[in-house]
């Protein structure tokens, strides 16, 4: 249904509609542009003079053109300069000589006579080493840019030569500052003026740029200034060589050399503060890192170990690679390295308390595979989006073998005594962090005179190689090294081309289970003993280690508390195990060990025994007299109960 009819019959409604007519009629009506036409005033304010909506009628054929847009024909290049707040200096001819110098030039650098060459008038340009760079524009025809151009506190010259009377020095600069200066190659061409027109005092004027005639009769001050003024806007070389004095008009036109200094210091303090702050977090990270890496290996007595860890370049942020040696007791040794994915404070964060909780879980000499599964758990605690590699090994003298597992890291290398090298090749997990995953254990023979290296991806990867062309590449370095396992970390270093300017961080762990012969050989002995036969079995363990300690010429003390020591563990081992059981007497350069095996794998408890207790007692014995001791689950099933005596010094 259509209500306009009605409107008019609403109430109100006629006063409204006169209301609004009473409101335009006041309104100042818009200006008519040329040729009759108009603009509406405002926004929203209809062109429809009949108000239903209609549009608008066409504007007439002879409507004039929009208002003419200003040009810049008229504006005067001495002005335009004068007024950039930036160094502005053109010169011409092949001696650059001075032509203009607009007041920010002159400020800093003071005033310069013009028409003088640039290499006398100019020499901040040649401290700032632009004058061969305007001889290249000069040539070329082409721009050319230096940037970032130090000039110190004053300028670099703001004294000028004694023989520039009219040159006067400028203030410089309270503090030094950075331009970025561009020179571009622009022609310059002389007013068309004939001689006879010009006036008396500019023709006086001509000849020299200090406003002397030619003829060398002397002019007042006020047509030296004028001749002054007159050189600034026309070349020398044009007012003296380019006019012809019949016609009037310049011949051709003169070639010169436009410098511009844009004033970037502000630019290029914050970069040198953005880079001062990035310099300092870096110092931070690789000072975290290293706090958190071994402040010295711990060095077992089977093995000799040496580890190397540098940092990636100045450009680069610190990584998260990292590397323990953990003594496990009974003469193990547990050998950690692993790489935290990313860089900075926060990776080194992670990897340290990932090293943290390795040596916790070393503690508990649990296997290799089982360590990595307590780390894969932790590290998804620490952070759910990060992930770290891991190589966990594990060097038992006994066994001359190296128990490992690993967590997506790269494969140990292993070389023989013959030179021949071989890569740990059991499957790998995936990395720590990824969750549901079972880690396997493998191992790889390191007998006497053997060596191994553990190593993180920053020094065999390549933006431009496989990864494994370079696990090659390390193979055949790691064949010819030799020498004491930190030249070993440092000739690696070298031959893979790993500078203080490398992209990522490295870190190297090299290990050698030396073959003693002669002395050193008489220092290390090993002796077994089956224990057959029940507790009958206790005697002739007694027997046997006080004969063996014996031969070990060992003092007294320490035989007797050896022999107790042995007695003990035996007991427990026949009361609470199963076979088979053996005992161990092992001796190195430091310590005498003692180890008792059996089929159990209950792990003894040291407690409290109460006064009327008959039994407890064998370890806290055990614990007292040794220097230290511990328990470990056996691969085969079984246990393992040990304990130490440190050796006297001579």
């Amino acid at each position: 249904m259509n209500f306009t009819r009605w409107s008019a019959r609403l109430p109100r409604t006629q006063r409204r509609i006169a209301a609004r007519a009473d409101r335009g009629a006041r309104r100042p009506k818009p200006a008519a542009a040329a040729g009759g036409g108009s603009v509406p005033a405002a926004r929203g304010e209809s062109a429809d003079p009949s108000g239903r909506g209609e549009p608008p009628a066409a504007a007439p054929s002879d409507a004039a053109p929009p208002a003419a847009v200003p040009t810049l024909d008229g504006l005067s290049a001495h002005d335009l300069l004068g007024q950039v707040p930036a160094l502005v200096a053109v010169v011409y001819g092949p001696e650059h000589r001075v032509a203009y110098l607009n007041d920010t030039y002159v400020e800093l650098f003071g005033s310069r006579a013009p028409g003088t060459p640039a290499g006398q008038a100019l020499p901040e340009l040649r401290e700032l080493g632009l004058l061969p760079l305007m001889d290249q524009v000069l040539r070329s025809g082409k721009p050319r840019t230096v940037k970032s151009r130090r000039v110190p506190a004053g300028g670099p010259a703001t004294t000028p030569r004694p023989r520039q009377e009219s040159a006067a020095p400028g203030p410089g600069r309270s503090r030094h500052g950075y331009y970025t200066f561009t020179c571009s190659p622009i022609e310059m061409a002389a007013p068309k003026v004939a001689a006879s027109a010009q006036p008396a005092d500019e023709r006086a004027g001509e000849g020299a740029v200090d406003g002397t005639p030619v003829d060398g009769s002397p002019v007042d001050g006020s047509i030296r200034e004028a001749a002054g003024r007159k050189a600034v806007a026309v070349p020398e070389a044009v007012a003296t060589e380019t006019f012809t004095a019949d016609t009037g008009t310049v011949t051709e036109p003169v070639r010169g050399v436009l410098v511009f200094g844009a004033d970037v210091t502000d630019q290029v303090e914050s970069a040198e503060r953005l880079r001062t702050s990035e310099r300092l977090q870096r110092e931070a990270a690789v000072t975290l890192q290293r706090s958190l890496l071994p402040q010295g290996l711990e060095q077992p007595d089977d093995l000799r170990v040496a580890a190397t860890y540098q940092p990636g370049g100045t450009d680069a942020a610190v990584g998260g690679d990292w590397y323990d040696v953990i003594t496990l007791g009974a003469g193990r040794t547990a050998l950690v390295i692993g790489d935290v994915m990313g860089r900075g404070v926060r990776a080194a964060a992670v990897m340290g308390q990932l090293r943290t909780a390795v040596r916790a879980y070393a503690r508990l000499d649990l296997p290799p595979h089982e360590v990595l599964q307590l780390l894969d758990g932790l590290a998804a605690e620490i952070d759910p989006h990060q992930i770290a590699t891991c190589v966990y090994a594990v060097h038992d003298p006994n066994e001359n073998r190296l128990v490992y597992a690993s967590a997506g890291h790269l494969p140990i290398l292993v070389r023989d005594p013959d030179g021949t090298v071989r890569r740990a090749s059991e499957p790998t997990g995936p990395p720590l962090g990824t969750g549901g995953w079972l880690h396997t254990t493998g191992s790889v023979p390191l007998g006497p005179g053997a060596s191994a290296v553990l190593y993180t991806d920053g020094l065999v990867e390549r933006r431009d190689k496989d990864i494994y062309d370079g696990v090659a590449a390390l193979e055949r370095v790691f064949a010819g090294a030799t020498g004491s396992p930190q030249v070993m970390c440092d000739r690696l270093i070298r031959a893979l081309g790993i500078t203080a300017e490398h992209d990522d961080d490295v870190a190297v762990l090299v290990l050698q289970h030396p073959a003693r012969t002669g002395h050193d050989a008489e220092l290390f002995h090993n002796a077994a003993l089956e224990l057959l036969g029940g507790v009958e079995a206790a005697p002739r363990a007694r027997a046997f280690a006080s004969g063996v300690l014996a031969s070990w010429r060992f003092p007294m003390e320490l035989r007797d508390l050896g022999v107790l020591a042995a007695s003990e563990l035996v007991a427990n081992s026949l009361q609470h195990g199963t076979p088979p059981m053996r005992l161990r007497l092992r001796r190195t350069d430091r310590r005498l060990i003692i180890e008792v095996t059996d089929g159990d794998e209950h792990l003894p408890r040291r407690r409290r025994a109460e006064p009327v207790d008959e039994a407890g007692r064998g370890i806290s014995i055990v614990a007292t007299i040794a220097s230290s001791w511990g328990s470990r689950r056996t691969p085969g099933g079984g246990k393992a109960v040990w304990c130490e005596f440190a050796l006297p010094a001579g």
